[in-house]
């Protein structure tokens, strides 16, 4: 599919849809809850469908009730040998450890560039807790057989947190008494909390976080029981997405956005130091948040802890007067695409230029003109390009611009509702 953005003022309000980041999470708590779970403004992606298919495999009941999903559970029982992770970094990573709680042989598949992201830690780690693990060179296809038996181990979390969040997971599920997982380069902590967040909001049993050092799992607990009480969870607004939309508004608008927690433990929330960084006029209250064209400067950001935000900070850097200064580069290399490179190819085009220096990404602000660009089969990328064009000199032509179903499939309907005209072709 092809979209063209023309530069235009942004303006109205738009409220924001639900975070695929708690949407899968919250997935995977109502799988191991054992009861009913209603989830209250679900999200739509294709991340989020792959989570809800996920569970369904691992043996969860799921139907929709108006606009709520209503999942029934009885915990990990399988009805089928593969489980099918779509193209989601996050359903991969978190839902193969718990998966591997059961004693069924189970084969964990995806597509798209997910069968391309290493997975190796499970062969590391998955066999220290008595779970066979056969992967494909540290890639997908993975055969895993538990059940998994919570014990002490260390692990490493440079590659991803969402490893960690996984084996959080299952821990919690299996009952895990008196053992510590310790973590050395932990990487992304916000999104540990929100983990965290979601096991104390279903009422799993939490561990104690030793400064993201050690999470201990203390003496008697007891595995996840089945609980009459349905549970209700209302599934926060998407800052990875909003990013973008707050950018826009720096960029060329006056827009209110709705939908979003202020106190969120997302990681992706840090969009708005960046935006006060470059300067951007901004009203911050507890239910909407106003954004407004401004003259904007260049910024120093660390996105490590939080790498989705480096596209949406590009197409802000772009208007910056001056060279922003992004670090993080390291958290790029496997996503959709090696988002790094691709956003330097891509900004090339519309006439931007990126540096790479070591972990620094330098972006030098100046004229956004009319370009074709690629998505690369990464949501992000096109969702970035689309915004850069909106207070540049001439249209964007966007190839690949399904990609943002991914993580954002209203992504093109609210460009067009806050006043951007945006033509859809998609025979290309």
């Amino acid at each position: 599919m092809k979209v063209v953005v023309s530069p235009s003022y942004v303006s109205g309000t738009l409220t924001i849809t639900a975070s695929k980041s708690a949407m899968q999470r919250a997935c995977a708590a109502a799988l191991i809850r054992k009861g009913v779970t209603i989830l209250e403004n679900p999200g739509v992606s294709a991340d989020d469908q792959a989570a809800l298919e996920i569970i369904q495999q691992l043996g969860a009941n799921m139907q929709r009730e108006g606009e709520n999903v209503v999942i029934s559970s009885e915990g990990i029982k399988p009805i089928a040998n593969t489980i099918h992770c779509g193209e989601s970094g996050l359903s991969v990573r978190m839902f193969t450890s718990v998966a591997a709680l059961s004693s069924q042989q189970l084969t964990v598949t995806g597509n798209g560039s997910l069968v391309r992201r290493p997975l190796g830690f499970f062969d590391e780690v998955l066999p220290q807790l008595d779970v066979d693990c056969i992967s494909n060179g540290g890639m997908l296809p993975l055969k895993i057989k538990g059940p998994l038996v919570p014990k002490n181990i260390e692990v490493d979390g440079t590659l991803s947190s969402q490893f960690l969040t996984g084996l959080l997971f299952a821990y919690a599920a299996a009952g895990a008494s008196n053992v510590t997982i310790t973590v050395k380069n932990l990487n992304s902590k916000p999104y540990i909390d929100l983990t965290l967040q979601v096991i104390k909001s279903f009422g799993l049993k939490s561990p104690v976080n030793r400064s993201y050092q050690e999470f201990y799992f203390p003496e008697g607990n007891a595995p996840v029981t089945h609980t009459n009480r349905p549970l209700s969870f209302a599934v926060e607004g998407d800052w990875s997405g909003a990013a973008f939309i707050l950018v826009a508004g720096a960029i060329n608008g006056d827009l209110v956005v709705k939908g979003l927690d202020v106190f969120s433990t997302q990681a992706d929330k840090a969009i708005l130091q960046a935006l006060m960084q470059a300067g951007a006029i901004m009203s911050i209250e507890e239910q909407q948040i106003l954004v407004r064209k401004s003259s904007l400067k260049a910024f120093h950001f660390n996105a490590v802890d939080c790498p989705d935000l480096f596209p949406p900070l590009v197409a802000l850097a772009a208007y910056c007067e001056g060279t922003t200064v992004i670090e993080g580069v390291h958290r790029l290399t496997h996503k959709e695409s090696n988002r790094a490179l691709t956003l330097q190819d891509e900004f090339g085009k519309l006439g931007i230029e990126i540096v790479l220096q070591d972990d620094l990404m330098l972006v030098k602000g100046g004229a956004v003109c009319s370009a074709n660009v690629h998505s690369h089969h990464d949501h992000r990328i096109a969702m970035a390009c689309a915004v850069a064009a909106l207070n540049g000199q001439g249209n964007v032509s966007i190839d690949n611009a399904e990609a943002v179903n991914k993580s954002y499939p209203q992504f093109w309907e609210h460009l067009q509702l806050i006043g951007t005209p945006v033509h859809i072709n998609k025979q290309q």
